[in-house]
């Protein structure tokens, strides 16, 4: 699977963004798909992700309440809702995908990325 993200871009604090993951290829469906960031400080945390049968999400502590992991399988498409952004926001956000018999939850499971959408949150 080929995983395409957009929707990044230069927002101010308070914004919001949705950005979305087009996966082409067979069985998007049979693939759980996470959301990571990269910055300088760190290489890349899971930030989201969410079943391939759209059961079950997880979201890092430090996100929840203001990251919100969806999917539209008929569209082949992932996304990530980023509301009440902040500076430290800032990075790029990479999309990913897992085969469904991993658990989505660990960063360990993912094996197909894309090549990630810039964020950048001034103040």
């Amino acid at each position: 699977v080929q995983l395409q993200a957009s929707g990044g871009g230069l927002v101010q604090a308070g914004d919001s963004l949705r950005l979305a993951c087009v996966a082409s290829g067979p069985n998007f469906g049979s693939y759980s798909m996470g959301w990571f960031r990269r910055t300088p400080k760190k290489e890349r945390e899971l930030l989201a992700s969410i079943s391939h049968n759209i059961i079950d999400t997880y979201y890092l502590d430090s996100v929840k309440g203001r990251f919100t992991v969806s999917r539209d399988n008929a569209k082949n498409t992932a996304y990530l809702q980023i509301d009440s952004l902040k500076p430290e926001d800032t990075a790029v956000y990479i999309c990913a995908a897992a085969p469904s018999y991993v658990v989505h939850w660990s960063g360990t499971s993912y094996h197909y990325w894309g090549q990630g959408t810039q964020v950048t949150v001034s103040s």
